[in-house]
């Protein structure tokens, strides 16, 4: 027992790449494994999407891998992933101008001063603004820009850049997880298993108090672990990407901190009319974040030549982060070229044939959960599972209310946990995935049990 123990002392987490390579190779050879198929798919009139059509799954040839392939996949990958590449980018250097020039730390020094002793609770109402926002509208990529933003202040205030971008990546992601009206996981999985448009809400309600609670009360707790014992900081003697933040001064924002700070007000006001309002994505935000910097630059009292200066300072702290994300980006596109994603969707569904109805509302939310990692993307799982697993719950006497709430959590929860989702989140934060999944497993170990309990009373809620 003793020697286990010194064995677990002395063991160190494989670094990120190490660990996305590990992930990349089995992905590869799962592909001489599972076979290449596809289901047919038509245009739903009702959501506007094409869906899948439940018997039409059949065997095809796929695109296995070669050595060479691989490392081919690498390089698209990065390609691919080009756009959220550049939005980081672009937003990490709009906050280190505001970092840079003394703007984020004053605004620190006036909330200690407003809030006194009380600054932990801007974790509480931000995590459930942003819970809400993921909730009701669906939004999520649209506040990732605010993730560094809340790495710098939670660093100002004592914390670490871990808890600053929880407070907005897990605040939005169990928001979004534990939907009540996201038009882009509720609307569609409804409209696909044709149930009226957000019925069953009020049971969603119940279960979104439920996670954010949870989820807060975790962030919370990591919070003022750390705030007493800085040494328990799962980042301690860990280098950040985090902007350096000048010292705070005691005489006051000046003007053009003051308008630096009117101008992120007016970005944020921007994004989110912007992405609930136009349609904006990734493309318009990234460009709003680089207009911003340039503007914010000048405000400031940047020359042209240093705001280019300030924003290649802020690009070489984030180089290791973004190309973490083209990594991950080429593990999916060796799926998609194996073709195997859809094989694997339809062995899973066919486990819940003959299952009693309870056993099969918590199968359908663990594949749900596996399917995930092997399609990204809300739309897309729901388009591809929901017109397969309603037909299914229909056969062992579900609701399809049920089948609705599986897709939710299991599309949901998993992105805070599976590499090709939390990645992005981890590049934004600055930090590695592996104390990433120091931090979060705790808490998603105790979202997997409620998912589960939730799950499986909703089949008497939903008869």
């Amino acid at each position: 027992m003793g020697r286990l123990k010194e064995k677990l002392a002395r063991f160190h987490m494989p670094h990120t790449y190490v660990i996305l390579t590990i992930i990349l190779l089995i992905t590869a050879a799962l592909t001489y494994v599972i076979p290449a198929g596809e289901y047919e798919r038509v245009l739903d009139a009702a959501s506007g999407r094409m869906v899948v059509i439940p018997d039409s799954f059949h065997y095809t040839e796929g695109v296995r891998p070669g050595f060479f392939d691989i490392f081919l996949a690498l390089q698209r990958g990065y390609v691919s992933a080009a756009d959220i590449l550049f939005l980081i980018l672009f937003a990490y250097g709009y906050i280190y101008i505001l970092t840079e020039n003394g703007t984020l730390s004053q605004m620190i020094q006036v909330l200690i001063r407003r809030l006194g002793d009380r600054t932990h609770l801007l974790i509480p109402v931000c995590m459930l603004v942003f819970g809400i926002l993921g909730s009701t509208m669906g939004i999520f990529e649209e506040v990732y820009g605010l993730i560094p933003v809340f790495g710098g202040i939670a660093v100002g205030l004592g914390y670490d850049v871990m808890l600053g971008g929880a407070i907005v990546y897990v605040g939005v992601a169990t928001g979004f997880a534990a939907a009540t009206t996201n038009p882009f996981s509720v609307g569609i999985a409804e409209s696909i298993a044709q149930l009226p448009a957000m019925s069953g809400l009020g049971y969603r309600i119940f279960c979104f108090v439920i996670f954010q609670t949870v989820s807060i009360i975790y962030v919370m707790w990591y919070g003022a672990r750390i705030k007493a014992h800085p040494e328990k900081s799962v980042m301690y003697g860990v280098a950040t990407d985090t902007p350096p933040m000048p010292e705070i001064s005691g005489d006051g924002m000046s003007l053009r901190q003051k308008l630096s700070l009117l101008l992120f007000a007016a970005t944020i006001g921007m994004l989110l009319y912007g992405t609930t309002r136009l349609g904006w994505y990734i493309d318009e935000i990234a460009a709003l974040f680089l207009m911003m910097m340039i503007i914010t630059g000048i405000v400031g009292g940047y020359s042209a030549t240093e705001i280019c200066k300030s924003f290649i300072r802020s690009t070489q702290s984030m180089v290791s982060s973004v190309l973490v994300i083209g990594f991950t980006r080429g593990i999916l596109l060796v799926m998609q070229d194996a073709q195997i994603s859809d094989t694997v969707v339809y062995y899973l569904s066919q486990l819940l044939d003959g299952s009693s109805k309870s056993l099969s509302a918590v199968g359908m939310l663990v594949i749900q959960n596996i399917i995930n990692f092997f399609i990204t993307g809300s739309s897309s799982q729901a388009t591809i599972t929901m017109p397969i697993m309603a037909p299914v719950a229909d056969l062992v006497g579900l609701s399809r209310q049920t089948a609705v709430l599986a897709y939710i959590f299991g599309d949901g929860f998993s992105d805070l946990f599976w590499p090709t989702a939390c990645i992005l989140g981890c590049g934004l934060m600055g930090v590695p995935v592996n104390k990433w999944y120091r931090f979060i497993t705790p808490l998603f170990v105790m979202m997997a049990v409620l998912q589960t309990i939730l799950t499986a009373a909703s089949v008497w809620v939903y008869g």
